[in-house]
């Protein structure tokens, strides 16, 4: 008990003696606290939020980090974006050489600082002793003059520093922002001006050098004071063999290296998908979708075929590669280096420009969806007017009749234009816009002329639109007989992003899969260019959906194809507009595209979509669904809706004499007599241009004398067209001159007689032509052949307006 209240006691006096000494220094304790409590908060709010605000340059990388290619700062300043990891080679050589005891300290280094100040007072020459951390806020505060202040300044700021950041950080930022000379600053950007590779590629010698150049980068600079540069980087080899760094051998090949004599030009593997990039992500890095191997591959078959392309003044020329499945860009080369005086800054893979015969497949896809065409069915190919227009074929020749696929295959112009007529222009136009391809006016701008290039459109919308044509077909054979709605517009190009799939659909948004599929199988048949006509017989070749396309004047040719995993577009032609003779798809893109597809793994074949297919028994000849007379039948694969098509229209029977060489009839011949058959009869007017490629074609036999009456015309014009006004032409003497009008009739060698009114003109065989200058006016134009059939059409003719010089 005693002793518990003495210890009761001496606690009590010392806490009577605490209470008198706080009575005594309150003051003075309260007074430092708050001194220690502002300084502390000086120091933690000393550091900026931010060290560095410096603006960064554009970079952009390939898939693999391969730099393809940069734009310069704002400041003028080759600075490449923040280092978020640094190769071990460098990182030894930087702290062997600027701080040995970087990670043993906390900001600054008493030791490096005593030895530093005692070499200050003593010698001539000036020595740092700033660690790797005074040197990073020394850059950031702009290198100001070096003096004891600044000194104190920066070792209060690089305490607080290693408080907020760790040592990788850092390091990083120290090598980031480093100058080295010039307007070269941070590591990545000099081991790309100096070696020409990346900062992981470096050898020992090499990032020794670039360890010891920010040391005096105004002093030793490549290509200046070499001899000083070598002995600081042969003395910080020396020591990482001194430290076991480097074995004898490794230390003496190091020392051996040559020294970089002058900045080399950054990689421009894509100089205008970095352009295009800087005006998304300026002063940002860009981890692109591209492939370095293939886009450097395609950079110079691009200048390759410039180079033969240019003999004929085609000075510009632009090439893409999509992946399918992914909707990836895999090259992306914007133009030739043809020089300023040939708009080689210009980016063609962007630029809109007429789309030519590239919209074909679209339509053709279309008209097969609906069921309207079938992938055989004979189109006309005959002289064709439509209000006012006249489309042409490009080879100035017309077949009379074609089949769908042979007319995609060879680009006919008119069949196209009649296909389009008879499908809807308005329904075209609105399936251009789902497919993503922008038209800035409405469908009675462009007219018939839209399926021929009346429109514009970029190679980067039409290589997608292709990509995605192939990957409906794709997609919907290997999931379930599904689809995405949005099929169309997804292209990515930055890595690891993905397209924006909606909801899968069971039923499609626009084209079907079977009707894209038929069209693609029809455009692997296009004659390839010259040197792979028989690509077929090889093992290794690739099957390819491709189409060309010529817009009108020579200006733009194009060539894109698909496989079922890549898509490839072609552009050549002059970026100011100047057409050239020869300037065509099959001539100066197609052979490019076909290089191209050689670099590519090989695919297979699309897999037919055959929930979106039907089996259907094909007239041969005429492409349309077998009738009761068609004697030749083929199955083939048609759209489902295709089955709701016509029959055979041109397929009809006859009835002939015992001879076979004329038609009969109960009328006028012995009914016992009669020979029954099925024949394949076309329309005058094709049937005069169909037999011209088609020798095997026999025409309708005649009727007998006695059986003509009440039959069908023999007799159809070519020209002039019905309800068009006829323009007298007028020669260079400003004379009016002739107009021919022709005539398609059964039998060629029959003799025909023409009147204009009841003026009897000429008569004509074999060739039904004549020449006529008829006054402006209105007229009966008559023929009427051996056999007195007779054909009349009414026609207005005008005179043509003189030309003034």
């Amino acid at each position: 008990m005693g002793e518990n209240r003495t210890v009761k006691a001496k606690i009590k006096r010392l806490q009577a003696r605490g209470r008198s000494f706080w009575r005594r220094h309150r003051i003075a304790f309260i007074i430092s606290g708050s001194i220690y409590l502002l300084l502390f908060g000086f120091w933690w709010f000393s550091l900026p939020a931010t060290l560095f605000n410096d603006p960064y340059a554009t970079v952009v990388k390939s898939r693999e980090g391969t730099l393809l290619g940069a734009r310069i700062a704002d400041d003028g300043q080759w600075r490449f974006p923040a280092l978020d990891s640094l190769p071990s080679r460098y990182k030894t050589c930087v702290i062997l050489f600027e701080d040995e005891h970087f990670y043993r300290h906390d900001g600054f280094n008493p030791f490096s600082i005593g030895k530093a100040l005692w070499h200050n007072l003593t010698q001539e020459s000036r020595r740092g002793g700033s660690t790797i951390t005074q040197q990073l806020v020394r850059l950031s505060r702009k290198n100001k003059a070096r003096t004891y202040k600044e000194k104190l300044i920066e070792l209060w700021l690089a305490t607080r520093v290693e408080m907020r950041y760790s040592k990788k950080e850092i390091l990083e930022m120290y090598a980031s922002h480093t100058p080295y000379g010039g307007n070269v600053v941070g590591l990545e950007t000099a081991s790309w001006r100096y070696f020409g590779m990346a900062p992981e590629q470096l050898s020992w010698g090499q990032s020794a050098t670039l360890a010891v150049l920010p040391n005096a980068p105004s002093l030793i600079f490549p290509g200046r004071n070499a001899e000083l540069l070598k002995a600081k980087r042969n003395r910080l080899l020396t020591k990482l063999g001194e430290k076991g760094v480097l074995d004898s051998l490794g230390l003496q090949l190091a020392l051996e290296e040559p020294l970089p004599q002058k900045p080399l030009a950054l990689p421009q593997w894509a100089p205008h998908f970095t352009e295009w990039i800087r005006g998304q992500y300026s002063g940002q890095p860009f981890r692109s979708t591209l492939q370095a191997d293939l886009q450097q591959r395609v950079v110079e078959l691009v200048k390759m075929h410039h180079g033969q392309l240019r003999q004929n003044e085609i000075h510009n020329m632009a090439a893409l590669v999509m992946d399918i499945e992914t909707r990836e860009v895999l090259a992306y080369v914007g133009n030739t280096p043809s020089g300023k005086d040939h708009s080689e800054a210009v980016d063609i893979v962007r630029r809109e420009r007429s789309t030519g015969s590239l919209l074909k497949p679209l339509l053709f896809a279309s008209a097969m969806n609906e069921g309207e065409l079938l992938p055989n069915t004979l189109i006309a190919d005959i002289p064709t007017l439509i209000n006012g227009y006249n489309p042409q074929n490009f080879d100035k020749q017309y077949r009379g009749a074609v089949s769908a696929s042979l007319a995609l295959a060879r680009s006919l112009n008119v069949p196209a234009v009649r296909t389009m007529r008879s499908y809807g222009l308005e329904k075209f136009y609105n399936r251009l816009q789902e497919a993503q391809i922008p038209l800035n006016k409405g469908p009675g701008h462009y007219g018939l002329s839209l399926v021929l290039g009346g429109a514009e459109s970029s190679l980067w919308e039409l290589t997608q639109c292709y990509a995605a044509m192939a990957s409906r077909v794709n997609y919907f054979s290997t999931n379930s007989s599904t689809y995405r709605p949005n099929e169309f517009g997804q292209v990515i190009y930055e890595l690891g992003k993905e397209p924006q799939w909606e909801a899968e659909s069971l039923r499609p948004e626009g084209w079907s899969a079977g009707g894209i599929y038929l069209a693609l199988e029809s455009m692997q048949k296009v004659n390839r260019p010259d040197g792979d006509e028989n690509w077929q017989f090889f093992d290794d070749s690739q099957r390819l959906a491709w189409k060309t396309g010529t817009s009108y004047g020579f200006k733009d040719a194009w060539a894109i194809g698909v496989s079922s995993r890549y898509a490839i577009g072609v552009w050549a032609g002059n970026a100011d507009g100047e057409g050239r003779p020869g300037l065509t798809g099959i001539k100066a893109a197609a052979p490019l595209l076909f290089d191209i597809l050689e670099l590519l793994p090989r695919s297979p074949w699309f897999a037919p979509p055959l929930d979106d297919l039907a089996r259907a028994e094909i007239c041969t000849e005429s492409g349309y669904l077998a009738g009761p007379h068609c004697d030749h039948t083929e199955s083939q694969w048609i759209t489902p809706k295709g089955l709701n098509s016509p029959e055979c229209r041109y397929h009809k029977p006859l009835m002939l004499d015992q001879s076979g060489r004329y038609q009969a009839n109960s009328d006028c011949y012995p009914l016992a007599d009669l020979r029954p058959t099925n024949w394949f009869s076309l329309p005058p007017l094709m049937e005069y241009y169909y037999r011209k490629f088609h020798p095997e074609y026999r025409a309708t036999p005649p009727f007998l004398a006695a059986c003509e009456s009440g039959q069908k015309a023999a007799m159809e014009f070519i020209y002039p067209y019905p309800k068009e006004e006829i323009l007298l032409p007028l020669d260079f003497d400003q004379e009016v001159g002739e107009v021919v009008f022709t005539l398609a009739h059964r039998n060629a060698e029959s003799e025909v007689h023409w009147y204009l009114d009841n003026r009897y003109l000429s008569s004509t065989s074999n060739i039904h032509e004549i020449a006529v200058s008829p006054e402006p006016g209105e007229y009966l134009l008559t023929v009427v052949d051996q056999d007195g059939r007779r054909l009349e059409q009414k026609i207005t003719v005008k005179k043509a307006r003189v030309q003034h010089p």
